[in-house]
């Protein structure tokens, strides 16, 4: 009995944060559940797709931090974001269709100022170091961190790796710096080395 009343407390729940939170996003889909979000800022930048899946708390931001004219967090249709993320976006971070991210995956287009050793890093500006855009299909695995960076469509990127430069899509890539290991051969239709 207990599996059920616990089902049910959990729909309920997903009722009562979509009725209230979903009209404060930019867009909001069909079927998502974003479940028990630590932060949510800046949900007028929000835009997320049908049956979009933000597992428990991760945190969503989309807040103009670094003077830009506009800022936008947009996450495709029927995208998984897993435990524990942190995205953050103070111009542009586009999540495209079906992507699918691990726990503990941070994702931001800008970083802390560190300019001045005579202040705090906390009391620094933040930097916008780049847009970011994510491709579809694309898995980012445990740990990834990606910072200014593009990932192609279709690509893998490994666990603990460190996205700061481009990744072309059909791409395998792993390491902090991350770098491309293994590409998709559309003639042979498989993976090969690089």
């Amino acid at each position: 009995m207990e599996p059920l009343i616990d089902s049910v407390i959990r729909k309920v729940k997903k009722a009562c944060f979509n009725i209230v939170y979903s009209r404060r996003f930019k867009s909001f889909g069909r079927g998502v559940s974003i479940q028990s979000p630590l932060h949510i800022y800046g949900e007028e930048n929000i835009s997320i797709g049908d049956n979009v899946l933000v597992q428990y708390k991760s945190w969503l931001a989309a807040c103009p931090d670094t003077g830009s004219d506009s800022c936008n967090l947009s996450i495709g249709d029927g995208c998984v974001i897993g435990h524990f993320n942190e995205i953050y976006a103070t111009k542009s971070i586009v999540i495209e269709d079906k992507v699918l991210t691990a726990d503990r995956v941070y994702i931001s287009d800008n970083l802390h100022g560190y300019e001045d050793p005579a202040i705090p890093v906390l009391e620094q500006p933040l930097k916008q170091i780049g847009c970011v855009r994510i491709g579809e299909g694309s898995w980012l695995g445990v740990g990834v961190a990606v910072l200014g960076a593009n990932i192609g469509k279709h690509c893998v990127i490994g666990a603990n790796s460190v996205v700061t430069k481009d990744i072309p899509d059909y791409c395998v890539a792993v390491g902090a710096p991350a770098k491309v290991i293994k590409m998709y051969n559309q003639e042979s239709n498989t993976w090969d080395k690089v």
